[in-house]
């Protein structure tokens, strides 16, 4: 099937319920379970992050590597690359989980030219390829490293210089042509510089118009080359820059309406970024849905004591519980999926580590969702909702909303019927307590 790599020696993770001890089992993660019509698995759409579980070395600001891989080891770049692929596909046999992602620069090293860079990219795409006719994994989406080269630290899309547009356009052009080769179902846009240090060197209108641009020019190429895929912009709000022009949901949303592609692109929601935004992730996800951009979903968590992006592995059962609720009530995620955008701990460098990580993350995210469908059909949580705004259901409120009466008019009404409104509870214990009960109970 492939070469002997670091994650051959493991099987395949099984599903073993809830009462399993075996740590290297899923417990909650039924893939085929049948919830709310279909199966778990394609509901969740669980991606591994090819940058995270293969390319991260355990590096922080503050120390080097301490993940050391075998295809990080001094050799010709291309033959590590496919190391790195023929590992990459056995860890996604273990986990058994349906879906990868990828950055360019993830799977081929670059070269000292544009066309050379390409040229590598094209070679590692055709292996990717060859693997996936072999293994059952797919892709849920292919996005560019725009970030991390010295030529994009003013940005790529924003950048002063146009010839660092260009390359990025040329760049995302061919990581869209690869996406849809490889049968992707979404090709994400996370302007990693696309903001600004200062606004002393910073011309913010041309630096927005050339974003607004280089968006229109990808929608327009996804159409000519037929890719049926969703364009998906990941926000986020600092780091590495001080202010980015994606900040959050309600953000680019303005973006997309401004510059007219608000029926052309969705969003690529992640937790931490929702964290750095001052938002919970649940909001960012209600957001989406309520504007109706909800694209994908970046799974992970962020430490509360730390200010910035961490990408840990998520844990926490009552947030990710009330995401997966307005997730579902958003109508589900569609093309999109769950990607775990998320990398195991410096000090967790075996191989044994990326699969825990992974197990327990797919764990939670599964109870999660199966807790969120259990409060969807019990009704309670919703019937609280829909009572607490049900006096809009009269026609006059409604015609009001309608904008079918004037303020004159409304003024008219208001002193016509003396109204004099009364504080109503917001019932927000008995809603705590409620989702208390649902979330920590020992059956899903």
């Amino acid at each position: 099937m492939s070469n002997e790599t670091i994650f051959s020696s493991f099987a395949t993770v099984p599903y073993e319920g809830p009462t399993t001890d075996n740590e290297l089992a899923y417990r909650w993660y039924d893939a085929n379970r049948v919830v709310l019509g279909k199966p778990l698995k394609d509901h969740l759409r669980f991606a591994v992050a090819y940058w995270h579980s293969l390319a991260m070395t355990g590096s922080d600001p503050f120390g080097g590597p301490t993940i050391l891989r075998p295809w990080m080891e001094p050799g010709d770049p291309i033959a590590q690359a496919k190391v790195k692929a023929d590992a990459a596909f056995e860890l996604f046999r273990v986990l058994d989980l349906p879906f990868f992602c990828f950055h360019d620069a993830d799977i081929a090293p670059p070269a000292d030219t544009l066309a050379g860079t390409l040229k590598n990219f094209h070679t590692i795409v055709d292996y990717l390829e060859e693997k996936m006719q072999t293994y059952k994994t797919k892709l849920l989406w292919g996005t560019a490293n725009l970030f991390s080269h010295p030529r994009f630290m003013a940005g790529a899309s924003t950048n002063p210089d146009p010839e660092v547009f260009a390359w990025s356009a040329v760049t995302v052009k061919n990581c869209m042509d690869a996406t849809k080769r490889l049968s992707g179902s979404n090709y994400v846009l996370w302007g990693g510089r696309e903001g600004y240090e200062t606004l002393l060197n910073t011309n913010l209108k041309q630096e927005l118009d050339q974003m607004g641009r280089f968006l229109a020019l990808v929608v327009d190429y996804k159409h000519k080359i037929g890719f049926d895929g969703q364009i998906l912009i990941e926000p986020k709000p600092k780091e590495p820059t001080s202010h980015q022009y994606d900040f959050d949901v309600a953000t680019v949303y303005g973006f997309l309406k401004t510059y007219g592609l608000e029926n052309e692109v969705r969003v690529n929601i992640e937790a931490n970024h929702a964290t750095l935004a001052g938002h919970s992730f649940e909001h960012e996800i209600a957001s989406a849905g309520a504007f109706g951009i909800l694209g994908s979903l970046d799974i992970n968590r962020g430490d509360a004591l730390l200010g910035w992006d961490t990408d840990q592995f998520p844990n926490d059962l009552w947030t990710m519980t009330m995401s997966m609720y307005h997730v579902i009530k958003a109508g589900g995620l569609g093309k999109g999926g769950c990607n775990f955008d998320a990398k195991v701990r410096r000090q967790s460098f075996t191989a044994e580590d990326m699969i825990y990580a992974h197990v327990g993350g797919a764990d939670l995210c599964a109870r999660a969702f199966l807790t969120a469908a259990k409060l969807i059909e019990d009704g309670k949580y919703d019937q609280i909702l829909t009572d607490r705004y049900s006096k809009w259901k009269g026609e006059r409120p409604a015609d009001m909303l309608a904008g079918k009466f004037s303020l004159d008019q409304i003024e008219q009404m208001a002193l016509a019927n003396n109204i004099n409104p009364k504080p109503r509870s917001g019932r927000q214990e008995q809603i705590e307590n409620l989702l208390a009960r649902a979330i920590y109970t020992d059956k899903v």
